[in-house]
């Protein structure tokens, strides 16, 4: 037993060393994007499906309230609240529940940041749509199986790829990601070590 436990721990280390030289520079380019977009009156939209959308809500609440630097808050929503997305889903049908809240609420200069772990599903293929059609940017974090979602993606936008199979390595990294973002951003907007 504690071999498997010793086999998942050795694969995550691998996995962060694998990511970390791809991901820095691609994880500073998407803080400085946000902190632009934040500094210009604008706010982050976020969405994801399963463990993605804990993630969504996991940058939401380091935004919205703190991430470890104590600060006022930063404009955040995240679009997996469960009560809407039924309500749209009975209306609209499961690949507009992101879409609808976006085209609703979101404005020209928003930021929207979409998590997916190698499903591209419509869902959040439609959710892209939507923030183009508002002339807002995407931060798109996604798997190796990703085509179809960093298809849709422009030059304005940033992917964090995780060149990763299995989900919840995925899911790992992306939370990493979202860390290493919220420390970037509140050092960006508020100073301190390495600002």
């Amino acid at each position: 037993m504690e071999k498997i436990v010793l086999s998942h721990f050795n694969q995550s280390i691998q996995a962060k060393k694998n990511s970390a030289q791809i991901l820095a520079p691609q994880i500073t380019s998407a803080s400085k994007k946000i902190v632009r977009q934040l500094l210009n009156g604008h706010k982050v939209l976020s969405c994801g499906n399963g463990l993605a959308a804990a993630l969504a809500n996991i940058i939401t609440e380091s935004l919205l309230l703190q991430y470890k630097l104590e600060r006022p808050g930063l404009p955040a929503i995240s679009l997996n609240e469960s009560g809407i997305l039924t309500s749209i889903c009975h209306k609209s049908g499961k690949s507009h529940v992101f879409s609808k809240q976006i085209l609703a609420l979101g404005q020209s200069g928003d930021l929207l940041i979409v998590f997916s772990a190698g499903t591209n599903p419509s869902n959040l293929i439609q959710a892209i749509q939507a923030a183009h059609d508002k002339s807002m940017e995407v931060i798109a974090l996604t798997g190796q199986q990703d085509t179809d979602v960093s298809a849709l993606l422009n030059s304005e936008d940033i992917e964090l790829r995780i060149e990763h199979n299995d989900i919840h390595q995925i899911s790992e990294l992306q939370m990493l990601s979202i860390f290493c973002l919220c420390e970037l951003i509140d050092k960006q907007l508020f100073g301190g070590e390495g600002s």
